[in-house]
């Protein structure tokens, strides 16, 4: 069961990135499977260094009211990126890519029901 939970949240960041790269123009991946590989280290990033930078920066979360959130996520865009064919433009991009693949995932967990 646990499995089968990280399959599915894995193709759906995979979707996400995949929609994150159509609509984003500072954001490339070459083709499927590169897009496959970035959906796996963006999980492995989410899971092992994210929370670390979440407490590191917790203070200007709460003064911002959680939307430095949105920075750390850029910036997890960005180590997933030094280690994958992705290649990101600008801060600008990786935020609003960030963004977009958090609102798509998210929106299809719900839809999934999970």
């Amino acid at each position: 069961m646990m499995l089968g939970g990280f399959l599915l949240r894995w193709i759906f960041n995979a979707i996400a990135i995949y929609v994150t790269t159509r609509i984003v123009t500072g954001i490339r991946l070459p083709d499927i499977e590169s897009v496959l590989i970035a959906a796996l280290v963006l999980g492995l990033v989410n899971a092992s260094i994210r929370w670390f930078f979440l407490v590191l920066t917790l203070p200007l979360n709460i003064l911002t009211l959680g939307l430095f959130t949105l920075v750390v996520n850029a910036l997890m865009l960005y180590v997933v990126a030094a280690v994958t064919p992705m290649q990101i433009d600008s801060f600008g991009a990786a935020f609003l890519g960030a963004l977009l693949i958090a609102i798509i995932s998210t929106f299809l967990s719900h839809l999934s029901g999970r």
